[in-house]
């Protein structure tokens, strides 16, 4: 084997310069501009950025993106009504009765559940899959989505135990 001296900066391809067929530039997440195949999502939650992830029938990546949290709910209006996968705490009781008021069935798995369904390093993108991928699993169990009511109840019951005095 030859050595051959290192690329310059000037040899080196520039990949911003290329333009997509359509004139703009290339996207690098995977979404589709049809979305009427989409049977399943697995949605990681946070406190502004949302991860999606949702597949089709056969098990094919459909949308794989982040999600503002002000555009949420504009998001799901525009997809199909269908399962609907997040890990269960307290604020996916909260996403659950707003998708269930949209019309979307969800399904909230223990975070224990979806562990071992996480491939790659952990992060929102590799969540998102796995709660996807956890949610189609057949005999997986779900956590039913709460109420307002009885999730206040079960914060006061929690509250009231930690913050009374022992005697």
């Amino acid at each position: 084997m030859r050595w051959t001296a290192p690329r310059t900066a000037s040899s080196v391809p520039r990949w911003w310069l290329l333009k997509a067929p359509s004139g703009r530039r290339p996207s690098m997440g995977k979404s589709i501009i049809d979305t009427s195949g989409v049977t399943r999502v697995g949605l990681d939650l946070a406190k502004r950025v949302f991860r999606v992830h949702a597949v089709d029938a056969t098990g094919k990546v459909v949308i794989a993106r982040s999600v503002n949290r002000r555009t949420l709910l504009k998001f799901f209006d525009a997809l199909p009504r269908c399962v609907v996968a997040m890990e269960a705490c307290s604020s996916a009781h909260h996403w659950g009765r707003q998708l269930l008021d949209l019309g979307f069935a969800v399904k909230l798995i223990p975070p224990a559940h979806v562990k071992p369904y996480v491939r790659r390093n952990k992060n929102d993108a590799a969540d998102a899959a796995a709660i996807c991928e956890a949610a189609g699993r057949p005999g997986q169990r779900f956590v039913p989505v709460r109420s307002v009511e009885n999730q206040a109840s079960s914060m006061r019951e929690c509250g009231s135990e930690r913050w009374s005095p022992r005697l």
